[in-house]
């Protein structure tokens, strides 16, 4: 039997349960059109279920599940405990812990093995064990459909959803293992296909849940079963997946899966019962990363910054809606990501207070009929929704993933792993590029981006032999065209920089080098990311930066800290333990920086002191400076005549050493000078525990509000900050 949603024309909707007519809430939208899902796409009778039913009497009120599901009719019938409640929210109420409580609440109240949490943007379904404590429930994978025999509710039950960081990163790395045992790949390769069965895999968990197919299609059983069509099964779906794909360039075209059969079946069966798509990101995020860092650690020097550490970043940059950000050096993309969940959770919080504020207000207008406010709850709710469809082009939500997001990384496997990443976590890949992030691309170039967060690859250096080559900065010419319509006269304007400098050294491109007879020298790779990254800045923008403490306090370094003070204002230094970046194979210690470039009239009044303290500096060397050179000039003079060549050339050297020196001590007390007039606070903070050791076990974290602040830790770095924002003084006192 199957069931259709009915509709009256006059805004009401039908119950097929209850068999009357309701006015079409959003509310009772969703919970309709799930009555349908239950029956068509689980099996459901009519007879089975309960719709709106008291579960507990609370004082003068009765708390009502959206459904209650029972085994067979006869069970209802005969009112035994239900199997199944259900518990519907309108799509634009966040479903949270306190969701998960209450139907926790109504499966104990009633018995029930089974809720489910459900709108449009979650479905979740879990397992209660009446024999525990509360909380007493577990997320599983799916719920039973009707005609399930008792074994295979048991076996649904066995099946937890989620997993621990641990044994996720074990499972990789076992899967790493039969892929190097068995087919001798280097650690790079054998990555490079777990990546492709990781991509099919979940592409098809995307497809198990938007049509609630009982048929998991990555299974052992499946695959074998499609071998007697298709040769290679897996081979053919991941060319199906890539499809899906195909403009973002994630996988070459002629690309395949190059493992045996029995590689692939050994792969899947490790994998089958896990379903990747919906476990949490933060549990998925830190395993895959932990992966990566005992797969990679010395073999590709690829270093993942820990997740408290770009949790922590993230946050002190305080992102908004509408913000722009890069990385341009974004490795397996986790401040990417990050951003991205941040940002999506505040337009989702927005949205639902917009729908509640809207709801309340409809609710006191007595003058308004049930039928005329389920109506314009309707219509509002519709409005909202379609400010958050991802798909619809100009929504809030299609704005943070295809124009607020930017990324690149000059390792294909890196660019590569972090649009899967961003896939897998909700969307945001369109704008990471496989790329020098010294060059500008696509949407990346000069005065772009409210925020940068990266962390730049330490020790390496750019040498004069680094050339800007032709296919480091082509592009085909229907690309070009889409982007100047999209950028304007700034992307135009950035592409003919880079191509000027075609055949020049990358270092040209940049002020920080020392330059010899004309000549860029070799420069550190993270001292020529500073630079880029203020370049990439909007004026006002705001950059968080991981960098080796050498750039802070190393004397020789000090050019490139006047750099950066000519050019932002210090927002904070915090300095991290030596162990931080160990379990990813650096050992350097290492401090965040974060800054805000100069806006407009900051600029201005920046440059404007820089000139007047110059000229003070100078003037009060004048009278001192020009008879010195007086002195000196005249000994020269006096060499010349007397045709003594030794005397002539030690009296031009004390000139030039002279004024040498008196330009160094008018450029270091001008300095001194312009940082009294040009004053502000900064936040320094030193931190003994960020959340991770050595080892990359967990640790206590005083960075930001989490369940392992220290005991003698009052307020986290965080909290501090935000302090210091309001009133730096008692800072200071």
């Amino acid at each position: 039997m199957n069931i259709e949603l009915k509709r009256d024309g006059n805004g009401r909707i039908f119950s097929h349960v209850r068999q009357i007519w309701l006015h079409e809430t959003p509310e009772e939208r969703v919970r309709q059109e799930y009555l349908r899902t239950l029956v068509n796409e689980y099996g459901y009778s009519l007879g089975q279920i309960a719709e709106e039913m008291a579960v507990v009497e609370r004082g003068s009120s009765k708390a009502r599940a959206d459904f209650l599901i029972w085994r067979t009719p006869e069970d209802k019938a005969s009112g035994l405990k239900p199997l199944i409640v259900v518990e519907c929210k309108a799509d634009n109420v966040t479903i949270d812990q306190s969701t998960y409580t209450q139907g926790s609440n109504y499966a104990q109240y009633t018995g029930a093995r089974f809720f489910v949490t459900h709108n449009h943007r979650e479905t979740k379904y879990f397992k209660v064990d009446h024999a525990r404590m509360a909380p007493n429930f577990d997320e599983i994978e799916d719920i039973p459909h009707a005609d399930a025999t008792s074994k295979e509710i048991d076996a649904l039950i066995a099946r937890l959803k989620t997993f621990k960081e641990d044994e996720f990163a074990d499972l990789l790395g076992r899967c790493h293992d039969i892929i190097r045992n068995r087919e001798h790949l280097d650690p790079a390769a054998a990555f490079d296909e777990i990546a492709k069965i990781l991509f099919v895999k979940t592409g098809l968990e995307r497809r198990l849940r938007q049509g609630h197919t009982r048929r998991n299609l990555f299974s052992t059983e499946f695959v074998e079963e499609q071998r007697k069509i298709y040769g290679d099964p897996v081979d053919t779906l991941f060319r199906e997946t890539k499809a899906e794909y195909r403009a973002d360039f994630i996988f070459q075209n002629d690309e395949k899966i190059n493992l045996k059969y029995a590689t692939v079946i050994a792969i899947v069966k490790e994998l089958e019962r896990y379903n990747l798509s919906d476990t949490s990101e933060d549990i998925k995020g830190i395993a895959f990363e932990r992966f990566l860092g005992r797969t990679f650690r010395g073999e590709i020097g690829q270093f993942f910054t820990p997740r408290p550490i770009v949790e922590f970043m993230v946050r002190m940059l305080n992102p908004r809606e509408g913000d722009i950000v890069c990385d341009p050096a974004s490795g397996s993309g986790g401040f990417l990501i990050r951003f991205f969940e941040m940002v999506r959770q505040q337009i989702m919080a927005d949205a639902d207070r917009e729908y509640q504020t809207y709801r309340e207000a409809t609710e006191a207008d007595i003058s308004l009929t049930e039928a005329d406010r389920a109506h314009l709850l309707s219509e509002r709710y519709s409005e909202i929704q379609q400010s958050l469809d991802p798909s619809i082009e100009g929504s809030r939500m299609w704005k943070l993933s295809n124009r607020c997001i930017y990324g690149t990384d000059a390792n294909d496997r890196m660019a590569r792993t972090s649009k899967m990443n961003m896939i897998m976590h909700g969307d945001g890949h369109g704008g990471v590029h496989h790329h020098n992030g010294f060059l500008n691309v696509n949407g990346i170039f000069e005065e772009r981006f409210d925020i940068i967060l990266t962390n730049p690859p330490f020790g390496a250096s750019v040498e004069p032999t680094d050339v800007v080559l032709d296919g480091d900065i082509h592009i085909s010419p229907d690309v070009e065209r889409l982007y100047e319509e999209r950028y304007g006269e700034p992307y135009k304007l950035a592409r003919r920089k880079v191509n000027a400098v075609k055949g020049q050294p990358i270092a040209t491109l940049f002020q920080l080098p020392k330059k010899n007879s004309g000549k860029v020298s070799k420069v550190k790779t993270e001292i020529l990311f500073i630079e880029r990254c203020l370049d990439l800045l909007k004026p006002g923008g705001r950059l968080g930066i991981v960098l080796p403490e050498g750039i802070f306090n190393n004397p020789s370094l000090a050019y490139v800290r006047e750099f950066v003070e000519d050019r932002a204002k210090i927002l904070a230094v915090v300095s991290l333990p030596q162990e931080t970046f160990m379990s990813s194979g650096a050992s350097v210690k290492a401090s965040l920086l974060f800054l805000r470039k100069f806006d407009e009239q900051e600029r201005a009044d920046f440059n404007a002191k820089k000139v007047a303290v110059q000229i003070e500096t100078e003037s009060k060397y004048a009278d001192e400076i020009t008879a010195a050179c007086v002195r000196l000039e005249a000994a020269i003079s006096a060499a010349k005549k007397s045709r003594d060549a030794v005397a002539r050339k030690t009296a031009q050297k004390n000139l030039t050493t002279y004024q040498k020196t008196m330009n160094e001590r008018i450029r270091l007390e001008a300095r001194t000078l312009l940082k009294e007039r040009f004053d502000y606070p900064v936040f320094m903070y030193e931190a003994e525990h960020v959340g991770i050791t050595a080892t990359a076990e967990a640790d206590d974290n005083e960075l930001y509000p989490n369940p392992r602040v220290p005991t003698n830790v009052d307020k986290t770095a965080l909290e501090l900050f935000r302090e210091f924002e309001k009133d730096p003084t008692p800072f200071f006192v």
